[in-house]
């Protein structure tokens, strides 16, 4: 069996997560039991919700143990199988974590999944073809519900979730106001995914420019808004919504360090009659494969281009996680361990 290389959670940040509540060990890998598989890691997903795993404290998930493996989505290939089901060569997508390889039950429900190879892009079904795009549908089809000719917004635009946002909004006939950091991911928005306009928070960053800037690509108000930040983008919005408009609630990024985010005008949302609902994509797996089929042939007819932001290596996940967490990636951002 392999040596294992691992990332465990050190310590719990106080404040903004550092390399240092991480740690590098190696291990050595048992051997298989029976209905048991082995999967060698290809790519790791790094995503912001695994911020707010590493804190104590209640959430809609359990916290991330000191001293064991982060959690995380990986993609890869079965490499030993003692499991009828899976077969080495199988490419397989799985939560097998911050780690070159994973030990996996064959039999446990939705621990493993078997994708094409071929389809696109082995690193898409961390990204566009996985959690983060089928996060975008489920966001955008089931709470903002939108019909053609409405405005949508969406924080965080040009990472994983937005990039598919936009595709999938666009493909419904609206209008689509992305938010993002700098003009070099406005630029990318705008000429590469297809939205409309790009607003970049850091150049209007207190509530009266966000909200100046929202006014200005959103003259007929907002219809629907996807929020993955929180904070002066969200009082923002809900300052330019529009009646029976919808907030799809995914990401609370802004707060994940542990300081509070209160809304400066609630009572909008009862004067505008507003919807607004958080959501946990994993909570709805029945319709995972609706939403796959559709992202998947979105990137096939060249309409959903995804962006990866790949560092190399294990050991870097920690600076890597850190950049994500202060928006230094464009697209998505993996790890890539082979």
């Amino acid at each position: 069996m392999p040596i294992n290389q691992q990332i465990l959670l050190d310590s719990r940040p106080q404040g903004a997560a550092t390399a240092d509540n991480f740690r590098l060990v190696t291990t050595d890998t048992p051997a298989l039991a029976e209905g048991q598989v082995l999967v060698r890691h290809h790519y790791l997903s790094l995503d912001p919700y695994m911020r707010g795993r590493m804190n104590e404290g209640k959430s809609y998930a359990a916290c991330q143990p000191l001293g064991e493996v982060m959690i995380g989505g990986t993609v890869g290939e079965v490499v030993q199988s003692r499991h009828a089901r899976y077969a080495v060569g199988d490419k397989v997508v799985g939560m097998g974590g911050w780690q070159e390889y994973s030990v996996v039950d064959g039999d446990e429900a939705g621990a493993l999944r078997v994708v094409d190879g071929g389809a696109v892009p082995l690193s898409y079904y961390l990204g566009a073809v996985g959690m983060p795009g089928v996060t975008a549908w489920y966001g955008l089809t089931q709470i903002i519900e939108p019909k053609p000719g409405q405005t949508l917004t969406v924080s965080a635009a040009t990472g994983a979730v937005g990039s598919a946002f936009a595709a999938l909004a666009k493909a419904r006939g609206c209008r689509v106001v992305g938010i993002a950091g700098g003009p070099l991911k406005c630029a990318y928005a705008v000429d590469e995914l297809g939205f409309d306009a790009c607003i970049d928070h850091r150049e209007h960053g207190d509530l009266r420019a966000m909200s100046q800037a929202l006014k200005a690509a959103c003259p007929d108000g907002i219809d629907g808004h996807f929020e993955n930040v929180g904070g002066t983008v969200l009082d923002a919005v809900l300052l330019r919504a529009n009646a029976f408009s919808r907030v799809a609630l995914c990401g609370m990024i802004a707060g994940y360090d542990g300081q509070p985010l209160p809304l400066l005008n609630p009572a909008l949302m009862l004067v505008n009659r507003m919807r607004v609902e958080g959501f946990i994509v994993s909570e709805h797996l029945q319709l995972w494969p609706q939403a796959l089929a559709e992202l998947t042939g979105l990137v096939r007819a060249g309409k959903l281009h995804p962006r990866e932001t790949v560092a190399q290596g294990l050991a870097s996940a920690p600076e890597a996680f850190i950049g994500l967490l202060h928006g230094k990636n464009v697209g998505k951002q993996l790890v890539r361990l082979v």
